[in-house]
């Protein structure tokens, strides 16, 4: 569960992104993790920490997730903060639970699923 303080909020639908998430690596396939990771989740992420408000990723209104879909977007988004210094101090554990918040109105495990990937990337 996120330990968010942060009041205000974008959020991201990833419906708008796909109906029908795909597989861990570009490669893999369309609509992977990473692709939504890298062109999506990043960049929206980076805008709210440097506006200060919290991230609302909403995974309503899509055929569901594979774990690889999900590890590899949230999970990855730790990697890429480990491998890249210039991202480190936004992309720590610590920073993506107090900006980051994940809902699902019929699939509400995917909350705990998500954090699980980032405390253990």
């Amino acid at each position: 569960m996120s330990d968010s303080t942060v009041d205000q909020k974008i959020i991201l639908r990833v419906r708008e992104f796909t109906r029908y998430p795909g597989p861990r690596l570009k490669e893999d396939g369309d609509y992977s993790g990473e692709e939504f990771r890298d062109r999506y989740l990043l960049p929206k992420y980076l805008e709210a920490v440097k506006n200060k408000v919290c991230l609302h990723v909403v995974f309503d209104g899509t055929k569901g997730y594979a774990s690889s879909f999900l590890e590899e977007a949230f999970g990855g988004l730790v990697r890429e903060g480990q491998n890249k210094k210039e991202l480190k101090k936004y992309l720590n554990k610590k920073e993506l639970k107090k900006y980051l918040k994940v809902h699902s109105s019929d699939r509400r495990w995917y909350e705990q699923e998500v954090y699980s990937y980032i405390d253990e990337a």
